[in-house]
């Protein structure tokens, strides 16, 4: 017991070792920047000023939004999707796995829950699995809420989770999502507005046009890092914003949601204006400042429309009982209906993108039950 503290502690200590490197990059392009470029090697006061300006403008925005990123908590599901004590009694005296999943049926039938449990069985078999299959959290002994995902770092269920970055030390999920893609975008406006002031600076060194010293190494080095970081980060912004526009996850992107009748990598995708709107929220004028903005609780997710005609298997599966004893509102009328155009009992293919966005996702979905 001890040692599995010790370990587990040192796990948290090393965890922050990459948010540590990445602060420390930054601090250091802040004194090379503001230092040795605009005080030790620039000549012209206006420009000067007008760098500062622009420069801190950027380097505030970068600082917030990482900030939001890493230290906002990622959600968790409500005590709604918790099982009561009585409930969970009857659970764990159920010794076949077929009586437990019918009690997760009973009682997430009072929830608005419309996704189930991938099926590892045969193609035959799979329709009548997905009716019953509701995905239950041991360890948190939740029922989970639909795009919600345990993770075996944070050690706990994310509502609407999109990977662990180790980056932020933090799960992205619905609660910082938001945070998470505009610490891309400012970002990559740090380094491109460093790479571009820079540049002109950089050549003057490099055919001898300014004296060598110490600032020469900073600015030339201050170039190769801002588009490093440029290039990967771009990749991985360009990502992400395909995933906004379709309304998908990182998981979601590797393994469509499953529903009632087959998986549908496309059930939440309402168009690009809603799903802009979903994340960044309605008003447009916050969509760039790092405030919580994101339409919904996490819990609750529209789903595209379709008739019944088009999808018997939904005719008794798709409505959800209210709690008689709730407080809570019930969701948007939209989650009502369930919209799965595809049949397909195939996984989704994984988009084209960097190998820096392939060993960033790998690492995060080992962490992902």
């Amino acid at each position: 017991m001890a040692l599995s503290r010790a370990l587990r502690y040192c796990q948290r200590i090393f965890s922050w070792i990459p948010v540590v490197i990445i602060s420390s990059v930054v601090l250091w392009s802040y004194y090379a920047y503001v230092f040795e470029l605009c005080f030790v090697t620039l000549s012209n006061h206006l420009e000067r000023v007008a760098y500062l300006l622009i420069f801190h403008v950027c380097f505030i925005m970068f600082c917030w939004t990482y900030w939001k990123a890493i230290f906002t908590p990622p959600s968790t599901p409500s005590k709604k999707f918790q099982l009561s004590y009585s409930d969970k009694e009857r659970y764990e005296m159920e010794e076949t796995p077929d009586a437990q999943k019918q009690i997760l049926a009973e009682i997430a039938k009072k929830l608005p829950i419309f996704t189930r449990a991938q099926s590892g069985g045969m193609p035959c078999m799979k329709l009548k699995y997905y009716q019953d299959a509701i995905r239950f959290c041991d360890r948190c002994q939740v029922i989970k809420p639909d795009r919600c995902h345990h993770c075996s770092v944070c050690e706990t269920c994310v509502l609407k989770m999109d990977h662990h970055c180790p980056w932020v030390n933090n799960c992205v999920g619905f609660s910082n999502y938001k945070f998470f893609l505009l610490f891309l975008f400012y970002s990559m406006l740090y380094c491109v507005f460093i790479a571009s002031t820079v540049f002109q600076y950089f050549i003057k060194f490099w055919v001898g046009d300014l004296p060598n010293g110490p600032a020469k190494f900073h600015i030339l080095f201050l170039l190769f890092v801002a588009l490093m970081f440029f290039v990967s980060l771009m990749f991985l912004f360009g990502y992400h914003c395909w995933l906004v526009a379709k309304n998908r996850s990182t998981l979601e992107a590797f393994s469509a949601p499953v529903f009632p009748n087959g998986p549908d990598r496309n059930a939440f995708n309402g168009g690009i204006s809603r799903n802009l709107q979903q994340v960044f929220g309605d008003d447009k004028k916050l969509w760039f400042v790092p405030v919580f903005t994101s339409q919904g609780d996490g819990h609750y997710f529209p789903l595209r429309t379709m008739r019944e005609s088009e999808n018997p298997l939904l005719a008794n599966e798709e409505k959800w009982v209210e709690d008689d004893g709730s407080d809570e509102e019930s969701p948007d009328e939209s989650l009502l209906h369930v919209s799965l155009e595809s049949n397909e009992l195939t996984a989704s293919r994984i988009p084209d993108c960097s190998c820096f966005l392939l060993f960033f996702l790998f690492v995060g979905k080992r962490q992902i039950k």
